[in-house]
């Protein structure tokens, strides 16, 4: 594949907002979406490089599938197009989640359970999809495989928050010891032309933001730093992103008293109604806490709070990938994180997708239909979400 030449900050903002407005299903899913509309339609960068930046993004703090879209907008538009893409990503569902606190219900009643599971459905079918082809490319002979296999194993049976974590590193041992051939080269070169110093940069502000704010909050008792300091721990301290950090935002804001129970339940039930980033429902938690003249600012420092550790992890990660990852050791180490990546999609296809979603054989037909469209009739996305959809609710008022 050639590479792409760059883009401007609006066409990344464009394409992302698409997604951000249509991608629902959480993380797993998130990546389906990206791969079909990035990697297969426009052409972003290779299966490999994708593959990479997942990788890249399950092995940092924060939200995995909005660092992945930061780290293609980057790949497309440098600095600005990373930037671009989390706008672009996460301001539907932020402003959705905003208004949510503000007291408006969101596909509440059975048409709106209903149209939510077939959406989920959708994902199921789009998240399969993305597996079988990235399984063809990154996990194409036996051995690779068995890495695939031994990851989706780790991350199924391990009962750790880290497990994803053992898995890539079990694929880079398993990499190194096994697939070590001649020098690779990759159907198209991760070229970001990045400074070091913009890196280096981003790494001091991520652990400055995470010391200074804690303890100017402790000192001034000011409550908008306590709230971004909460927020920023969150984000922070949270591998694999989407539902793992439910348990770091709920001793966050109702341990202390700034969001009821009842409340932090109603925001968390919204969100899984919504397209893009679980991590928006921050902007629900820190608009609920405050009153009405200045719930948009508490909303907004929730946010950024907890998406900024995510982001700089990642921008100080990406300028010294383009040299490291040319190492021939370490593209030993890569061909078995690759590998062990499709394993670890396919294991959270199980669980939680799979096992959240298909309850009945009714729900299992409508995905392989879903499925059929994407793969042999390779209808485009908004067709079969229309399709499927429509088809589920029509067969839901005739039962």
């Amino acid at each position: 594949m050639k590479p792409q030449p760059r883009a401007s900050f609006l066409e990344v903002l464009l394409v992302f907002l698409r997604l951000g407005c249509t991608s629902f299903g959480g993380p797993i899913a998130h990546f389906g979406y990206f791969r079909k509309e990035l990697i297969e339609r426009r052409r972003w960068c290779s299966e490999s490089t994708f593959a990479e930046i997942i990788a890249i993004a399950q092995s940092l703090p924060g939200p995995a599938s909005s660092q992945t879209g930061f780290a293609l907008g980057v790949v497309r538009a440098g600095w600005l197009g990373g930037l671009a893409a989390w706008i672009g990503f996460t301001l539907p569902s932020a402003a959705l989640m905003l208004a949510a606190a503000y007291g408006h219900s969101f596909l509440s009643g059975s048409a709106g359970a209903a149209l939510l599971h077939a959406l989920q459905i959708v994902a199921v079918a789009v998240v399969a999809q993305a597996i079988l082809t990235m399984q063809r490319s990154l996990a194409p002979n036996a051995l690779r495989l068995a890495i695939a296999v031994a990851g989706a194993c780790i991350v199924l049976f391990l009962p750790t928050h880290f497990a994803t974590l053992i898995a890539i590193s079990f694929g880079a041992a398993a990499g190194l010891q096994f697939c070590r051939t001649s020098m690779h080269k990759n159907s198209e070169p991760f070229v970001l032309h990045l400074s070091r110093r913009a890196g280096m940069i981003a790494a001091g502000v991520f652990f400055l933001l995470l010391v200074v704010p804690q303890l100017l909050a402790h000192s001034t008792h000011a409550q908008a730093l306590q709230v971004f300091a909460a927020f920023y721990r969150s984000g922070a301290l949270v591998f694999g992103g989407g539902h793992v950090v439910l348990p770091l935002l709920e001793d966050a804001v109702v341990a202390p008293g700034w969001v009821t129970q009842p409340v932090f339940l109603a925001g968390y039930g919204a969100a899984q109604a919504l397209p893009g980033p679980l991590f928006a429902f921050a902007a629900y938690l820190g608009a609920a806490m405050h009153s009405a003249s200045s719930s948009l600012l508490y909303g907004l420092l929730g946010l950024i709070g907890i998406f900024a550790p995510g982001m700089l992890a990642m921008a100080a990660v990406l300028p010294f990938w383009s040299t490291f990852r040319h190492n021939l050791a370490m593209q030993s180490a890569l061909r078995g994180i690759n590998a062990s990546v499709v394993g670890i999609l396919f294991a959270a296809f199980v669980h939680p997708l799979w096992s959240f979603t298909i309850h009945r054989p009714s729900d299992f037909c409508f995905a392989l239909l879903a499925f059929a469209m994407l793969v042999w009739w390779k209808l485009p996305s908004w067709i079969v979400v229309v399709t499927t959809v429509t088809a589920y609710m029509l067969f839901v008022r005739i039962v």
